[in-house]
């Protein structure tokens, strides 16, 4: 076991854990942004450098600090390290200019974006103040493909996470996808105009952080905080068959896989991923198809949670609204408003 501290909250941890996974398991705010990192998915990371920290003690042997900020998803916790995220003013300016630069060639289309709702890359914009961008010159432009009869690629968005292509290379029995030219030119693509077909192929939209890879059946249909998700599973023998459901009324407009807090796809019991088969993905979008396990958790902080709890808020206060009227004293304590309460 190493001892690491993280923004003055100290934890021990197995040795060969990584900053990232080690802040992970304090939770909160000292968890650095990732959007190329996924713990499922090896050699993932070091791409994108969102994660970035400040190493102020190497370890308690080697009590120098380490001369740069570090990659927290690549760099391994040494026993008495000592470590900056949102503690450090320096770490925060280097992230912000980290985002700037992922953004240089990204298209501010966040309002006609599918993806807008669940983007990381558009929470690291509003965070870190670049809403707006200072890039004047002419950004990379690309033309939409279709790469496979259910999934659409919009390069213009993609900023080079390698996610995608880590789940093509370990996940399923073929790639024809990949990173092709390089430096500035570089762009995700398949080989020589081939469709991705192959059972497994949804999961890089699952994965992808920004709407570069888009369900082709869902776009356009629904703002993602119009819709209501539940969590469901089928006995498929394909893949663990746990989704989540897309609902807008009775109709199920898409389904994914689960996410945690991440943004990352669950495990299953087994340690596992539950990545999700494009059968069910795709062919399974009737409520009778299911087994309904009831309403996905949403996070308070989440746009997608905005209407949900927007609606608890108003059950809360006609609630209070009904105590005052039939003249009940009553304290407006902590827990007053709460149903369970009452």
């Amino acid at each position: 076991m190493a001892r690491v501290t993280i923004d003055d909250i100290t934890i021990e941890v197995p040795d060969g854990t990584t900053i990232l996974n080690a802040a992970r398991m304090i939770g909160g705010d000292v968890v650095p942004p990732a959007m190329c990192y996924y713990s499922s998915l090896k050699t993932s990371g070091g791409y994108c450098r969102t994660c970035i920290v400040k190493v102020e003690q190497g370890s308690e042997k080697d009590p120098r600090p380490m001369p740069k900020p570090v990659a927290s998803c690549r760099t391994t916790v040494m026993d008495g390290m000592v470590v900056r995220n949102i503690t450090s003013p320096e770490v925060l300016e280097a992230r912000a200019g980290v985002v700037e630069f992922l953004l240089a060639n990204h298209p501010l289309d966040c309002p006609v974006c599918d993806q807008a709702g669940e983007c990381h890359l558009q929470d690291l914009g509003y965070q870190h103040g670049k809403a707006e961008t200072r890039y004047e010159f002419p950004r990379r432009e690309f033309e939409k493909i279709d790469i496979g009869d259910k999934i659409q690629l919009h390069m213009t968005r993609c900023i080079l996470c390698y996610r995608c292509v880590k789940v093509a290379d370990q996940l399923t029995p073929s790639r024809v996808h990949g990173v092709l030219n390089r430096g500035d030119v570089g762009e995700i693509s398949t080989y020589i105009q081939h469709a991705i077909d192959n059972e497994m192929s949804g999961n890089i939209i699952d994965v992808c952080p920004v709407g570069a890879l888009t369900d082709k059946t869902f776009r356009f249909k629904s703002r993602v905080w119009f819709t209501k998700p539940v969590d469901a599973h089928r006995d498929c023998p394909t893949c663990s068959g746990k989704v989540r459901l897309w609902y807008k009324g009775d109709e199920v407009l898409r389904v994914t896989g689960r996410k945690d807090e991440f943004g990352e796809v669950i495990k299953n019991e087994d340690g596992s991923t539950a990545w999700v088969c494009n059968s069910c993905r795709f062919d399974h979008k009737k409520t009778s198809d299911w087994v309904i396990e009831g309403p996905s958790k949403v996070q308070r902080d989440s746009v997608i949670g905005a209407n949900h709890y927007l609606h608890e808020v108003k059950f809360e206060t006609q609630l209070a609204q009904k105590f005052l009227e039939a003249g009940q004293r009553a304290e407006l304590g902590e827990g007053f408003l709460n149903p369970n309460n009452v």
